[in-house]
């Protein structure tokens, strides 16, 4: 049985570091932009997708409080809304360590209804959106476990590191411990996140290792997200997703501009803006990314469309 829509998405993988968190906000906000109706779901203790967001701190973050109730004792829990235009978050944190203990607790006495506690609290609304990514924490089997019982999809973030590549083997015991539970979660695809475009012998072999485990180079995206760590910083920092740090840029006042106006007394038109030139390449690595995530979703389920109709007609 599967227990929810399948536009479910669970981006996860054993080791932590590889671009999960960072890849759930830029490729939702990102659709979101482009008018899906998009939640992400926080399921990591670290809750670090309100800095990604940029909500940490307000009151819109409960640190992971009411996600927590409902997972460990069925509580109601609904999305904050409108964190961005049509992007609505459930709010994670450490209180969900509490939560986790929670599953482990109840996993003894009934291990079904453990695995089945995310699913179980979004049940009600889940439906009512085009893509829903929930972002894994590296740990905590017990809430790994609630996410893949609750998708569709899987999507594993790794790096060109034989040791990031390890927690793919770590994914594959996750997935056989919740098939009984949803027969129909599948892995939606591999994406190499943090390559350094200069070193592309490292990054080829990378795609050859992961090809390899995997039996099948379809398995791979095509889109890898490069390394841009000033990028990256800057948009923590500031609480700014690629894309929106990729527009205050091109908005921000050149370098002439500032210098011009330290010359003169003047401020530059504009004020102090981001400096991030790798902004826009980023940017596009997450479109990119997102445009295929969707398209490697829709394919399949037109394949499955197809044979339940083939079916039908006999």
């Amino acid at each position: 049985m599967a227990y929810t829509g399948s536009r479910v998405v669970a981006v996860v993988n054993g080791k932590g570091g590889v671009g999960k968190t960072t890849i759930t906000a830029n490729v939702g906000g990102m659709l979101a932009a482009g008018g899906a109706r998009v939640l992400l779901i926080d399921l990591d203790p670290q809750g670090n997708l309100a800095e990604e967001l940029g909500y940490a701190g307000t009151d819109a973050d409960d640190d992971g409080l009411a996600l927590a109730q409902a997972l460990a004792f069925s509580a109601p829990v609904a999305p904050c809304l409108g964190v961005r235009d049509h992007l609505d978050v459930l709010v994670g944190g450490s209180q969900l360590d509490m939560a986790a203990a929670g599953l482990t607790m109840r996993a003894h006495k009934d291990p079904a209804a453990a695995k089945t506690a995310l699913a179980d609290a979004i049940a009600g609304y889940v439906e009512d959106y085009d893509l829903v990514l929930i972002d894994c924490p590296p740990g905590q089997e017990t809430l790994q476990q609630a996410a893949l019982a609750a998708a569709r999809w899987a999507l594993i973030p790794v790096k060109t590191d034989a040791s990031s590549r390890k927690g793919l083997r770590d994914v594959a015991r996750r997935l056989e411990a919740v098939v009984d539970i949803n027969p129909d979660l599948d892995l939606l695809g591999v994406v190499l996140f943090g390559v350094n475009r200069a070193a592309r012998r490292v990054g080829d072999t990378a795609r050859a290792a992961i090809t390899d485990d995997l039996g099948s180079p379809d398995a791979l995206f095509t889109t890898a997200i490069r390394h841009a760590e000033a990028a990256a910083q800057e948009t923590r920092d500031r609480g700014l997703l690629a894309y929106e740090l990729e527009e205050a840029v091109l908005a921000a006042p050149k370098w002439y501009e500032r210098l011009r106006g330290a010359t003169t007394g003047q401020p530059a038109t504009g004020g102090e803006g981001p400096r991030s030139r790798s902004a826009t390449g980023l940017a596009e690595d997450f479109q990119a990314l997102g445009e295929e995530i969707i398209a490697r979703i829709s394919h399949r389920e037109a394949a499955a469309d197809a044979v339940t109709t083939a079916g039908g007609t006999r």
